[in-house]
Formats: C-alpha cells, structure tokens, sequence
C-alpha cells in the first residue's frame, strides 16, 4: 500500500510491536521517526532510514521534541502512531502508588500528550492525518493482575472515539487498534508462554488454531492494519476499535445498553433487585485458550 511522502512517528519503535509498525510503514514509503526509551530507537531508525528520538513519553516535552524531529527531519507530519509501554503487573491489594502511576503516565498520558502535539501540527498543516491508539484486548474486557494497565487501555478507546469527534472538521482520523501477537507481554500469559516459546525454539509458526481461534500471530501481521490506517484507503475510518491478530481481523463494538427496562416515578431498592434478575449479566476477562 502506497505511503510515499507521508512521515510517521511511532512510540515505543525500538522493539516488538512498535519495531513492526515503524519497518512496515517505511516499507511502504513512510519516513519515519523512531521512539524510545534506549539505543534500540537509533538501530531501528538506521535500518529503515528514519529518524531516532531517545525518550521516555508521557510529558509534553518528549511529545513535542518528537513532532520537532518529524518536521525538521522530513518538513511534515502525517501520522502518529502511539505504541509505548510497559507493564507493572500486580492484583488490586498489592499494587503500589508507584506501580499504578508509571503505567498510567507511559500508556494514557503518553498517548494524550503525543495525540495533542501531533494534532496541533495536523491542524497547522490543514491536509488531515492520521492517529492509531494502541489499545488492548484488556482494555475492552479487563485482565487479571492489571488494574493499571487495562484502565490505561480502555481510556485510549475511550480517548480515540472523543479525538474522531474533535478532529473530524480537520480531517484528522483517530482510531485505537486492538493488537494481539507474539511478544514480550503476551509472553507473560502462562496459557500463551508455551506455544510461544516453542514456535521461538523450532522456528515453526503458530498452530493453525491458535492463528485462527485466539487470534495471536506475529507481530508483522498486525503491522499490516497500521499500514492501512496510514494510507489513504482508510479516510472516513475514524473513532473505531479495530482488533487484528494472526488470521483475525475484528470490529470491536462500542459499550452500549444492552437491556433496559423502566419504573414510573422512578427505582427503588427493592424494585431493582426483582427486575434484576431478568437481565443477562455480561461475561467478562480475557477467554483462556483452548486448544482443540
């Protein structure tokens, strides 16, 4: 798909998903400039002949140096792609202050301040753009043992579906993407750990069921929904939740009333606890895998 003249700035590129994301756009034409924390940003960059930005995000700072980079270094920016993060797993009653905060910081208010840079910018040039939200499966459906990160990622939808709304006049499209791959992260999912590892080990590719089924793959099949979001066969794809993984490519619905029911003059307790019954409660975590 055709990216040529578009410039790109991916978060948290220098490995795994985000790595994938910045290899696939500058295989499509993107110049793109390459974030994160270490050394890892300036081999990436050289390999695909970006440009590296060593910093962690979340402030404004790091988020305007990296709209800088992209303007000084190509003279525009197109798209953003808001990948970075890190994980401080823990259940409610051990998770400290800290441990809450700096997920927070990486994931949400990292989006948030790079979102607002790189609209200020979209909006000076005043030929559209494209943000991609790197959003979770635990963001839509909660996980165990992460409090702070599935919050995090369920306000990164919840920030794409506002931003669809804010930018649309300048045809800006917002969208949070719901990856699921082969990683780090997913290595720390103990029905996930071994098939991975074992696919590592051998150099064979994921069983067909769990491509399909589970929707895990590697993290250059999910690149390819990045690529397209940046391109312009995506204008008029804006506020969605897309989710891709191995061989499934999915639209995530937004929360809606699924049953309602009324009281005239209004509810009380004891009301409530009858006609409660009537609803069907919605399920919720992560489905474990299982194997066929």
């Amino acid at each position: 798909m055709e990216l040529s003249g578009k410039v790109a700035i991916v978060t948290g590129a220098g490995r795994g998903l985000g790595r994938a994301y910045a290899e696939a756009l500058a295989r499509n034409g993107a110049r793109v400039v390459v974030n994160d924390v270490d050394d890892s940003a300036e081999e990436v960059a050289a390999g695909i002949g970006g440009r590296a930005v060593i910093a962690p995000v979340g402030s404004g700072e790091t988020a305007d140096l990296l709209v800088q980079a992209a303007v000084e270094e190509f003279g525009r920016l197109d798209v953003l792609v808001t990948n970075a993060g890190i994980l401080r797993d823990r259940v409610l009653w051990k998770m400290s202050d800290d441990e809450f905060d700096s997920v927070i910081n990486v994931h949400l208010r990292g989006t948030f301040t790079c979102a607002r840079a790189a609209a200020v910018r979209l909006r000076e040039q005043g030929t559209g753009g494209s943000l991609v939200l790197v959003s979770s499966p635990a963001g839509q459906r909660g996980n165990f043992g992460q409090t702070n990160y599935s919050a995090a990622k369920a306000g990164i939808a919840a920030m794409a579906r506002t931003w669809a709304l804010e930018l649309a006049k300048s045809d800006i499209a917002v969208n949070a993407v719901v990856p699921v791959a082969a990683t780090e992260m997913t290595r720390t999912i103990p029905a996930f750990a071994p098939l991975i590892e074992e696919s590592e080990r051998t150099g064979a590719p994921l069983p067909s069921w769990v491509r399909h089924d589970e929707g895990l793959g590697t993290v250059e099949d999910v690149a390819e929904l990045i690529v397209y979001l940046a391109s312009d066969a995506a204008k008029g794809v804006t506020g969605q939740a897309i989710g891709i993984g191995g061989d499934r490519l999915a639209l995530w619905s937004h929360p809606a009333e699924k049953q309602v029911r009324f009281a005239e003059g209004g509810w009380k307790a004891a009301q409530i606890a009858e006609r409660f019954a009537e609803f069907e409660p919605e399920t919720y975590g992560i489905p474990q895998p299982v194997a066929p």
